[in-house]
C-alpha cells in the first residue's frame, strides 16, 4: 500500500493542531469566574463535548492543563476551538446544558436514550376525564402516575380505580348511555351534565390514592361500608368491602422499603475503565416496585456527567416523583477509590485551580429547576437506598462489561484498528457505497454510514440513479457520489473521514474525481474488491491503489 501523502497529511494536521491550541490558550485568559457552559469543537467547526461549570475559568482551563485519562485524553486531542455561554447561576447552567446536549447531540456527551420504557397511569386533561394506562409520557397537562414494575400491575391498578371512580371510560363519547353507566363505573356524561366540582373531588381521591393515600381511601370506604350494612343495602356494602380487599391485595403485592408512603427515584451510580452505569430504584407509596439501570462511556468528570443524565431524565419526563435522592461522590469514584484517594484527588485539583462539583450544589439545582426535594443524604434509610442504588449500579456494570468489551472490539476499536492499517489518524465516521441493477436495468445505489463502528441506519440513503442508463458503474459511482457530496456540502453535513467503495480501481477513479476536481474535497477512498466467486476478497487504496 502506497502511504505517500500521509506523512505530509499528519504533519499539516500537527502544525493546525498547534495554532489551534495557540488560539485556545489566548481564549483561556479571558474566561470568567462565572457559571456557564462551555461547547467544545473539533476541526471541523462540529460541536463534540457540551458541559456545565460553577467557574468557567478553572473548569474549562482543566482540560488543557495536567493529565487526563484516555477517554478523556481522547476528547481533548480533538478539541480545536470553543466557546462558552455565561449564566445567572448553577441552575440555569444545569437547564442549558441540558438543551444544548438535546440540539448538538455531541459525540462525547452522555446522551440519555429510552431503550426500556415502563407503564403509567395517566389522568387525561379533558372535560370528561379518563384514566389510561401508557408508555408514552407527553407535556399534555395530563397528571401521570408511576412508573409500574410491569403492564399487569398498572393495568390492575386501572381496573381497581375505574371501580372504585366513576370517571368515563370510552375514547369516543357515545350518543347513548354504556353498560359501565348501568355498573355504576360511569357518570354518563355523554347524555347527563357533570359538574367540575364532582370530576375535581374524584380527580382529588385518585392523586391521593396514587401519592400514597390509600390508608385514607381504605378508612372512607370502611365508613360507608359500615352504613351500607346498617341501612341493609347488603350489596353495596359487599361490593366496598371487595374493594377494601382489592387495594389490600394490590399493596401487599409490592416490597415494602421505606416507612413513610412518599414517591422517591434513588440515584446511584459507578464507573470503571471509562463507563459508567446509573441506578434508579422507582419507590412508589413507600414500596420499591422497579430498577432500571443504563451503561454508557463517559468522557468528562464523573459527577458532572451523572448529574447531566439526571437532567436529561427528568427534562421530557412530567411524572415527577415527591423526592428524588442522589448519591454523594464519595461512594462512587472512579475505579472504586478509596477515601484517602479522592482526598488526594480533591487536593490536587485544588492546587491545579480545577473545579469539581459537589452532589449538594447539584441536587439545589435540580431541585429549584423540578421544585421536588432533592436530597444528598448522609445518613440513615435513604442513605441505604442510595447505596443500595449504589451497589446494584456496581453489579449491572459488572454484570454487562464482557458484552460490551466485545461489542467495543467489534465496533470502534475495529474502526480504530482498520484506520491504523490505512494510515489515517482519525476514522469515526465512514460512509459507503454500493450500486446494483436487474440485468442491466432499474440501476439504483446505497450509501451506509459507520459512526464509531457502529452501523448509523438513520443516516442511510437509497439513491435512483438519473443519468445513466444500462449497468455502467463507474457512472453510477460519479453521480451518486456528485449527488451526495454537493448536498453536503451544501447543507454543512459532516464529513466522512473515509469513503468506501464497492468495486475496484474504477469506481475509486470516478470518486476522487468528482470529489477532488469538482467539489474539491479531499476523502480517502479505498475499495472493496470481489475474487472470481463474487466474495470481497480485497482492500485497496493509495494512489495508484494497492491492496
Amino acid at each position: 500500500m502506497s502511504n505517500s501523502n500521509y506523512p505530509d497529511n499528519y504533519a499539516k494536521e500537527v502544525q493546525e493542531q498547534e495554532q489551534a491550541l495557540e488560539a485556545i490558550r489566548h481564549k483561556l485568559a479571558l474566561l470568567p469566574d462565572l457559571p456557564g457552559c462551555y461547547l467544545m469543537k473539533n476541526k471541523n467547526g462540529t460541536i463534540i463535548y457540551v458541559g456545565k461549570a460553577k467557574i468557567l475559568k478553572n473548569r474549562v482551563r482543566s482540560y488543557f492543563t495536567g493529565s487526563h485519562d484516555g477517554k478523556t485524553q481522547r476528547l481533548v486531542s480533538e478539541i480545536r476551538d470553543f466557546e462558552y455561554i455565561v449564566t445567572g447561576s448553577n441552575m440555569e447552567a444545569l437547564i442549558l446544558e441540558c438543551n444544548l446536549i438535546k440540539t448538538h447531540s455531541p459525540r462525547y456527551n452522555v446522551l440519555l436514550k429510552d431503550d426500556k420504557t415502563y407503564p403509567y397511569i395517566k389522568i387525561t386533561n379533558e372535560p370528561h376525564p379518563r384514566l389510561e394506562v401508557t408508555r408514552r409520557i407527553l407535556k399534555d397537562k395530563a397528571k401521570y402516575f408511576g412508573p409500574y414494575p410491569n403492564a399487569y400491575a398498572a393495568q390492575q391498578t386501572k381496573k381497581l380505580l375505574d371501580r372504585m371512580y366513576p370517571l368515563r371510560k370510552c375514547n369516543v363519547m357515545p350518543k347513548e348511555v354504556c353498560l359501565y353507566y348501568h355498573m355504576g363505573q360511569c357518570l354518563a356524561p355523554c347524555v347527563k351534565e357533570v359538574s367540575q366540582q364532582t370530576y375535581d373531588e374524584m380527580i382529588q381521591e385518585i392523586v391521593s390514592f396514587l401519592n400514597g393515600g390509600h390508608e385514607e381511601i381504605k378508612q372512607e370506604l370502611q365508613r360507608k361500608m359500615e352504613e351500607a350494612a346498617e341501612e341493609l343495602y347488603f350489596e353495596r356494602a359487599k361490593e366496598l368491602r371487595d374493594q377494601i380487599r382489592s387495594i389490600d391485595a394490590l399493596m401487599e403485592k409490592q416490597k415494602i422499603t421505606m416507612n413513610d408512603a412518599r414517591n422517591r427515584d434513588v440515584f446511584g451510580f459507578t464507573v470503571d475503565k471509562g463507563w459508567m452505569c446509573v441506578q434508579i430504584l422507582y419507590v412508589r407509596q413507600g414500596k420499591m416496585i422497579e430498577r432500571h439501570a443504563s451503561v454508557f462511556p463517559f468522557y468528562g468528570e464523573a459527577y458532572g456527567d451523572f448529574l447531566s443524565y439526571v437532567t436529561q431524565y427528568y427534562s421530557d419526563n412530567p411524572a415527577l416523583p415527591q423526592e428524588i435522592l442522589l448519591p454523594d461522590m464519595k461512594p462512587v469514584q472512579q475505579e472504586q477509590q478509596t477515601e484517602e484517594q479522592v482526598e488526594e484527588q480533591v487536593n490536587e485539583a485544588s492546587d491545579e485551580g480545577e473545579e469539581l462539583l459537589d452532589a449538594e450544589s447539584g441536587a439545589a439545582a435540580l431541585q429549584n429547576w423540578l421544585n421536588v426535594k432533592a436530597l444528598v443524604p448522609k445518613r440513615g434509610l435513604k442513605r441505604q437506598m442510595t447505596q443500595m442504588a449504589i451497589d446494584n449500579a456496581r453489579v449491572a456494570l459488572d454484570e454487562k462489561f464482557r458484552l460490551i468489551e466485545r461489542n467495543e472490539e467489534r465496533t470502534s476499536r475495529a474502526a480504530e484498528n482498520l484506520g491504523v492499517a490505512l494510515g489515517l489518524t482519525d476514522l469515526s465516521r465512514i460512509e459507503a457505497f454500493d450500486n446494483s441493477n436487474i440485468q442491466g436495468t432499474n440501476p439504483v445505489s446505497a450509501m451506509v454510514v459507520f459512526i464509531d463502528g457502529k452501523p448509523a441506519k438513520k443516516e442511510y440513503r437509497k439513491y435512483k440513479i438519473r443519468t445513466v442508463q444500462g449497468s455502467d458503474d463507474v457512472e453510477t459511482m460519479r453521480e451518486v457520489v456528485r449527488r451526495r457530496y454537493e448536498r453536503v456540502l451544501k447543507e454543512n453535513l459532516p464529513l466522512p473521514d473515509l469513503i468506501v467503495m464497492d468495486g475496484g480501481k474504477g469506481q475509486m477513479a470516478a470518486a476522487k474525481d468528482v470529489l477532488e476536481n469538482e467539489l474539491g474535497l479531499f476523502i480517502p477512498v479505498c475499495g472493496l474488491v470481489k475474487d472470481t466467486k463474487h466474495k470481497t476478497a480485497q482492500l485497496i487504496i493509495g494512489d495508484p491503489p494497492e491492496p
